[in-house]
């Protein structure tokens, strides 16, 4: 009797919730606006705004600071929840900390913008798929915990509840690790090693 080998085993995807379920987790739960998927959409200008940077430079920043407000990633992308508002204070904020024109690949999301909603909590994510890493806490209003500016005539400090850190100190470390993060992946395509060809030379007689 002849053996036959079973073919491999592909792995098995991971369920994605439906969009109706995903909605109604953050309506409920959260009580935050969606915009209709599949993927659900989270509008941003209305109780935060988002503050984006490379993955690299966000875990950089994260080790910095112990509390941010929530958390998000997405494929390569960090994303900082930041106090409704923050999106238009950016291009100045990185001007007044001596950022300005440098490409640090930093940008933010406010009024009008979207991002991908995160799986909710407990929920199964999907490989690349937007998920929390800081997640909101489902009863508690997210403002409080939110990096805003410093009042006028303050110096800069905690910027909302919990010890989050000002707003102004956020970006300019989230600047910082941006460019470090970038000269360091520059060096390390600089000095990645390559395999040099030689041809075959013909053995030479006397």
């Amino acid at each position: 009797m002849a053996f036959t080998v079973p073919p491999p085993r592909t792995p098995s995807p991971v369920p994605v919730p439906p969009a109706e379920a995903v909605a109604r987790w953050y309506e409920r739960e959260l009580g935050w606006a969606t915009a209709a998927g599949p993927p659900v959409q989270l509008p941003t200008g209305l109780r935060f705004d988002v503050l984006e940077l490379p993955a690299d430079a966000g875990s950089v920043l994260l080790g910095r600071y112990g509390r941010t407000g929530p958390v998000a990633v997405a494929g390569r992308r960090m994303r900082l929840l930041v106090a409704a508002g923050s999106a238009d204070e950016l291009p100045g904020l990185l001007d007044w900390l001596e950022w300005g024109g440098i490409g640090l690949d930093l940008t933010a999301v406010g009024a009008g913008g979207r991002i991908t909603a995160p799986a909710p909590l407990g929920a199964p994510v999907p490989q690349g798929a937007a998920r929390w890493l800081r997640p909101p806490e489902p009863g508690r209003e997210v403002e409080p915990s939110l990096p805003a500016l410093a009042p006028v005539g303050r110096c800069a400090g905690p910027g909302g509840g919990g010890g989050t850190p000002d707003l102004a100190r956020l970006v300019d470390t989230a600047a910082s690790a941006c460019h470090r993060a970038r000269l360091l992946r520059a060096s390390a395509r600089t000095h990645r090693p390559t395999t040099h060809r030689t041809s075959a030379q013909p053995l030479a007689f006397s």
